[in-house]
């Protein structure tokens, strides 16, 4: 995984986002590969706010510059299912933000890894567009 993740483009989805983390809340403490420094934190947040954990439903998605982007618009609404959400040491690892009772990093970047907390293949025309995207992408920022 490592191999594949430092060598080809890498696209990681939901829990394989989470995976690229470095450490994690879930199961009382898990680590990471540790190929995206950060963490994954649970949505207490949003449960002590009254809002339905996990965050299941279509939310936007406020993009910073990627060529995964391309040809999407931005603030384009994605399909998440998720309890967790990740927090990256860095600002520059944040390709894209949403926002459910707090701003969280909805996608991340490092080099020729690229992830997202979203579902593409059930986001429609925009989900489906960064798929094509990540299939014609030579790892590049």
């Amino acid at each position: 995984f490592r191999t594949a993740a430092a060598s080809k483009p890498f696209l990681g989805i939901c829990l394989g986002m989470q995976a690229l983390m470095s450490h994690s809340e879930e199961n009382s403490g898990t680590e990471g590969l540790g190929i995206i420094p950060g963490n994954v934190r649970h949505f207490d947040q949003a449960a002590a706010q009254g809002l339905k954990v996990p965050h299941m439903g279509w939310n936007q998605v406020s993009q910073r510059p990627h060529p995964l982007w391309q040809n999407i618009s931005d603030d384009s609404r994605f399909y998440f299912v998720h309890s967790y959400y990740v927090d990256p040491q860095t600002e520059q690892s944040i390709a894209g933000v949403s926002d459910y009772s707090l701003k969280f990093a909805s996608a991340v970047t490092r080099d020729n890894v690229f992830a997202v907390q979203f579902h593409p293949e059930k986001s429609q025309h925009a989900g489906l567009q960064l798929l094509k995207n990540f299939l014609d992408w030579d790892g590049q920022s």
